[in-house]
This record gives structure tokens, sequence and C-alpha cells, in this order.
């Protein structure tokens, strides 16, 4: 079962930048599609982005214009980089497959305060 592990989350100010990475295993990245999601308690996950086994990457609507997203087939991983940063997006950041047809990682929490 494959499982994805997210790491680099941690505080910033509203305004500020932050990267996140995603390292999956069993070539994942070239097997099927990723994605980052967030979740914030008490709501449901939200995708902000899929990686395709194709070159582009498909940003969706609820960060668009903030985020971009990079992957790596060769390493098997992928990044987001966050930028001008909203209170909102204080959330659980995670990255599975899209659609999520594996197990939920642990995520990389997120807080974004003065």
């Amino acid at each position: 079962q494959v499982q994805s592990v997210e790491a680099g989350g941690g505080s910033v100010q509203p305004g500020g930048s932050l990267t996140l990475s995603c390292q999956a295993s069993q070539n994942t990245f070239s097997r099927t599609a990723m994605g980052w999601y967030r979740q914030v308690p008490g709501k449901e996950r939200q995708l902000l982005a899929t990686a395709p086994r194709g070159n582009d990457i498909v940003i969706s609507d609820v960060m668009k214009g903030r985020i971009s997203v990079s992957k790596d087939i060769a390493t098997d991983s992928m990044v987001l980089r966050m930028y001008n940063m909203e209170a909102e997006d204080t959330a659980v950041y995670y990255c599975n497959a899209v659609p999520s047809i594996y197990s939920w990682g642990q995520g990389t929490q997120v807080i974004v305060s003065p």
C-alpha cells in the first residue's frame, strides 16, 4: 500500500511563503496522478493541485495564483510552494493520488498567523 510522507509545515506570517514536500514510494508519480490537498478541522478536504502522469500541473481554484507545484519522477517526489499566504490557509496539508485511492498520511500542519 502506497502512503506518501508530507513535510515542511510550520508557522508563517500572513503574506509569507512556505514550501512543502511530498515523498512517495514504489514509483508512484510515474504510475498515477498525484495531488496536494488540505483540510481545515471540521471542513471537507480540498484538492489544491493535480500532477498528472504527464507534464502538466493543474491548479484548482482554491489557492490559484498563490501556489506552484513541481514533481520529480526520478525521486518520486513533489513540492508545493505557497505564496502570499492568508490566515485561511491554516490547515493540514496532504498529498495523495487523484482520486485519493491511497491511505492518507499524517500530513503537515501549516499555521498562518501574525
